[in-house]
């Protein structure tokens, strides 16, 4: 190797010599790549393709000691350094620009312990990857909603889904995380063991240091839920949600349903003339029983004069992965997101408004429903303090082309602004786009001064800086 220019921590440039790097590249299991070879472009890419940064190098890890090298050698050299697991974030903060990034796509196992019901799960295994091996014997553990998500960033910003209500977020089934600190020591953190980092790995995202491997407690599921979808005409959009609404006041935590509202995809049992046409959704499963589940779900299914009802038994893999066609990587996509406490009239005619503007077909509005177990939870039992937050709203705009960035960002930052009055005033980390750098106090609330805490603790140089960021000296200073 030659010797290498980097952006430093600062945003500067330095010069690493090539007999430095030769040692680094020596130490490391997997693989060193740097522009010109043949997988750095493959890497690099992520599924928001809006994220086109060009990495100084490219470390593919396949072990807990590649990691510890990669982040000795940015912190010993001032490198700025990002983490790749899954690469599904939408801020992009996987990648960064002529410093380290550490893709951790490699460390992708998953091992099961049947009798403990524990998983024991590698950061760059996706939610597909733990879903199959999990549900290979009947158990799962509560995730996201899009089976290409990584697991690593998705639980470290909580993670919620389709069983999130019964089951809790993806950190209430934490049991504990290896984690790699920015002095390059690797740690246990559990509830027995480094409890503060623990308690700051659940919601805190990657401010901490890079997580190795997770074990989480596993939960006695399907192989077959409830689920489907109950597609309305847009039209009806204000009985649908009212009746929606009320229908939830009683829902058990096996039941969730989401909302989603977009122009019609060309679904094969959707009529041909409803392509294209608007539509509001009801995105259901429940998680148990399927004959009590069809009794839960009768309400919200006898809502309305609906186009089409797709909901039966269905294996939950596949259900996990229902939206992923819609969700595949490569297209440009912006998010603005609110919490809700209620999701009222005045929230959803706000939303509803927003549909009649949609700036392009693949754009969309969806309303997650949790509570649940969920929000049994104590505030401050965890990083993640949104525990009131009975609905969560995702302002989608995707689209494929440049010339369309300025209408579909502007778009969902109209929507953004129109619902805020509504809004609990919080945030969900992993929905928050790189732009939204002044969300991050409020996203963490009562918890924010503890988190800044851990982190000049854990992480006083702000080595792991490339995400929903946690500033440990200024920020202290000000609070």
């Amino acid at each position: 190797m030659n010797a290498m220019s980097f952006t430093t921590l600062e945003g500067g440039k330095t010069t690493v010599e090539a007999a430095a790097l030769e040692a680094f590249s020596t130490q490391i299991r997997g693989t060193v790549l740097r522009q010109g070879d043949a997988a750095y472009d493959e890497i690099r890419g992520i599924w928001n393709g809006m994220v086109d940064r060009r990495p100084g190098l490219i470390v593919c890890c396949i072990g807990a000691s590649d990691v510890v090298s990669a982040v000795n050698f940015a912190r010993e050299n001032g490198l700025l350094v990002s983490v790749r697991g899954g690469g599904h974030n939408i801020a992009g903060s996987a990648v960064c620009e002529d410093g380290l990034m550490i893709d951790l796509s490699l460390m992708k196992s998953v091992r099961v312990d049947i009798a403990a019901k524990r998983a024991w799960v590698g950061p760059g295994a996706t939610l597909v990857d733990v879903d199959r091996e999990t549900q290979a014997f009947g158990l799962a553990v509560p995730t996201g909603i899009n089976s290409t998500t990584g697991i690593a960033g998705l639980t470290l910003g909580g993670g919620f889904g389709w069983i999130t209500r019964k089951f809790g977020l993806t950190i209430d089934n934490l049991v504990s995380a290896d984690v790699v600190t920015a002095d390059g020591k690797l740690l246990r953190a559990s509830q027995s063991e480094n409890a503060d980092l623990f308690w700051a790995l659940r919601g805190g995202g990657g401010n901490f240091g890079i997580v190795t491997a997770f074990e989480f407690q596993l939960h006695q599921l399907g192989p077959q839920v409830l689920s489907g979808l109950v597609v309305h005409p847009f039209a009806d959009a204000e009985k649908v949600l009212r009746e929606y609404r009320k229908a939830l006041e009683t829902a058990p935590d096996e039941l969730t349903c989401w909302v989603v509202m977009r122009q019609a995809p060309p679904l094969p049992f959707l009529p041909a003339e409803w392509h294209g046409k608007e539509v509001l959704v009801l995105a259901m499963c429940y998680c148990g029983d399927i004959q009590a589940g069809e009794k839960a779900t009768h309400k919200l299914r006898a809502i309305g004069t609906p186009i089409a009802d797709v909901v039966g038994p269905n294996p939950f893999t596949g259900w996990q992965q229902a939206f992923d066609p819609l969700l595949a990587p490569g297209a440009r996509n912006y998010w603005k997101s609110h919490d809700f406490t209620e999701f009222s009239d005045k929230a959803a005619a706000a939303v509803t408004g927003a549909i009649a503007k949609l700036p392009g077909p693949e754009c969309e509005i969806f309303v997650g429903h949790v509570g649940g177990a969920a929000g049994r939870v104590a505030a401050d039992a965890t990083a993640f303090p949104q525990r009131s937050s009975h609905f969560v709203m995702n302002v989608h705009a995707r689209w494929r082309e440049p010339a369309m960035d300025k209408a579909c960002i502007d778009w969902a930052r109209a929507v953004y602004e129109a619902t805020k009055p509504y809004a609990a005033g919080t945030a969900y980390v992993n929905f928050m786009p790189e732009d939204e750098v002044d969300r991050v106090e409020a996203a963490y609330g009562g918890n924010y001064r503890r988190l800044l805490e851990i982190k000049q603790r854990y992480d006083p140089l702000n080595l792991f800086r490339m995400n929903q960021n946690l500033r440990p000296k200024e920020n202290l200073r000000a609070a």
